[in-house]
């Protein structure tokens, strides 16, 4: 039986990947909380559940933690370091101590981000940390800095070791046009956090020395400009998004070739035009989110050609994960479920994007309530259930358990409902004008609280939902019942060359494939 002290001790890169499981989900339920209480503040004007500089303590921890220390961790720290060497037939990962300081870091952030509600000054600059308030405001925009250091710090690392992983360390015959597309989208999105998390890092330093130790980097009376810190920001943040999306999006290639029984379709398409085309243009669409800071009006027209333009590449891999559905063998099971959610998702999403990416609608758009549905449409609701899709699938696999049970089955479809109850409202009021972030908008047309009120309801069937799915959870990993070792009959390598779970080192030997062998090799019948 493994003591706490050797599990925060291992190297074992699929213990690793089951810590970065275990913070990314107790962070993931924290905000949720968070969430449910910025809700039940908005159900009607002039409510006072948490108030004034509360609220926007609230505010900070909910989008911080979730982007943070849920979305990019869980996705790329937990799934990159438990499936990444076990799909290329690598035995262990290429730097395994360096891979567990990351793991000590990113948990180190946790902690951090949770005392920083303890604390009598608590951060309430968002997640963004806008100067000059932050720089102004008497809370505490050092435990909001460090808390971006460590995350990224840990990110940076991990993301190094896989990525050496993935280069040197895949096993005879997996060239590169046989590797999972979960480990390329992983890949992709690590590239682009090494390239993207040094800009972030030195935004917030910069915002640390300003208020701390008198310099002028983003006080316009003394020479500097806040929204260089806006640019600076947002060239992380935007890409950010595709940092989320491409291992989102890699899970699904994976769950629904597996239960459609098919080949990815257009798969070289699907890698060469979709991920390196995300991971090439992901840096060059950030402007939008700061249309109205004062830009050059050829500055704007430019990043609304490019942020369009990004959807070139994504477009081509909705396509491919369409087309591998087609004339599939569908098994809808839980994680099929969870996938087909965000296909819906994903298009609720990029729809109500277009508008965000044109100049002339986004000035009428932005800062309201709008925004705040579409990005919960595109990154949070669609990289989760994505999330909660690999979990399912990969749950026999971690655990040697089913968890696809009745009470997974009913959570889901509270959640899928609770979730459009929440954001659909958001949508229309936030086209009518409703802002965000306001806690209390009794200035505001009193017939917006009638919209709230729904939101409201889906937030609290959200927590109901997730409730019932942690709960499942919990009691499938402890009494759930045997799965088979390949209960899906997958072609690839985790499910077909170890056990479930699979043993240190992972393979008794190191598999020696045949050179036509592919993870999608599906034979239809």
């Amino acid at each position: 039986m493994k003591t706490l002290w050797d599990w925060l001790t291992t190297t074992d890169h699929k213990r690793i990947g089951l810590l970065y499981l275990f913070g990314s989900l107790a962070a993931f339920v924290l905000a949720g909380l968070a969430a449910l209480v910025i809700r039940v503040q908005q159900f009607d004007p002039g409510l006072s559940v948490v108030t004034g500089q509360a609220y926007y303590n609230v505010l900070y921890f909910h989008g911080a933690a979730m982007i943070l220390a849920f979305l990019i961790p869980g996705l790329t720290g937990f799934f990159g370091n438990y499936l990444i060497p076990l799909m290329i037939g690598a035995r262990e990962v290429a730097f395994p101590r360096l891979n567990a300081f990351a793991v000590q870091l990113f948990l180190a952030g946790i902690v951090l981000a949770l005392l920083s509600m303890l604390v009598p000054d608590a951060p309430d600059m968002l997640w963004t940390g806008y100067p000059p308030y932050s720089i102004r405001t008497t809370s505490n925009t050092a435990f909001y800095v460090f808390t971006v250091h460590l995350f990224s710090l840990s990110s940076i690392l991990s993301g190094i070791n896989l990525i050496v992983t993935v280069i040197l360390m895949r096993a005879p015959n997996i060239g590169w046009n046989q590797l999972n597309m979960t480990v390329w989208c992983i890949l992709g999105a690590l590239l682009m956090n090494l390239i993207d998390i040094p800009v972030l890092a030195s935004a917030v330093t910069m915002l640390l020395t300003d208020k701390y130790f008198g310099t002028h980097f983003y006080d316009a009376s003394q020479g500097g400009d806040a929204v260089l810190y806006q640019n600076l920001f947002w060239f992380y943040s935007h890409p950010a998004v595709y940092v989320i999306f491409l291992p989102a999006m890699g899970i699904l290639f994976d769950v629904i070739a597996t239960m459609a029984k098919n080949r990815i379709f257009n798969y070289k398409a699907a890698v060469y035009m979709g991920v390196v085309g995300v991971g090439f243009m992901s840096s060059e669409v950030w402007i939008h989110h700061i249309f109205t800071s004062g830009m050059p009006d050829w500055v704007r027209v430019f990043m609304m050609f490019t942020t369009l333009m990004i959807s070139v590449p994504v477009g081509v891999m909705v396509v491919s994960l369409w087309g591998t559905l087609y004339k599939g063998a569908v098994t809808f099971n839980l994680a099929m479920h969870y996938a087909a959610a965000c296909l819906f998702l994903l298009l609720i999403g990029g729809l109500t994007g277009i508008p965000l990416a044109m100049v002339s609608l986004n000035v009428h758009l932005h800062g309201t309530a709008y925004v705040h549905a579409h990005f919960h449409f595109v990154m949070a609701l669609f990289a989760t259930f994505a999330f909660f899709a690999g979990l399912y699938y990969w749950f026999p696999k971690i655990t040697g358990r089913t968890a696809d049970t009745l009470a997974a089955k009913i959570g889901f479809w509270v959640n899928m409902i609770g979730v459009n109850m929440t954001f659909w409202p958001l949508l229309i009021i936030g086209e009518q004008g409703m802002p965000r972030r306001y806690w209390d908008y009794s200035s505001l047309p009193g017939w917006f609280a009638q919209y709230h009120h729904v939101a409201t309801l889906g937030a609290v069937l959200n927590g109901l939902g997730m409730a019932l799915i942690f709960g499942n959870f919990l009691y499938c990993a402890w009494r759930g019942q045997r799965a088979p070792a390949n209960p899906w009959n997958s072609r690839s390598l985790e499910w077909t060359h170890t056990a479930s779970p699979p043993p240190p080192r992972n393979f008794a030997e190191v598999p020696n494939l045949a050179p036509e062998w592919s993870p999608y090799e599906y034979v239809r019948e």
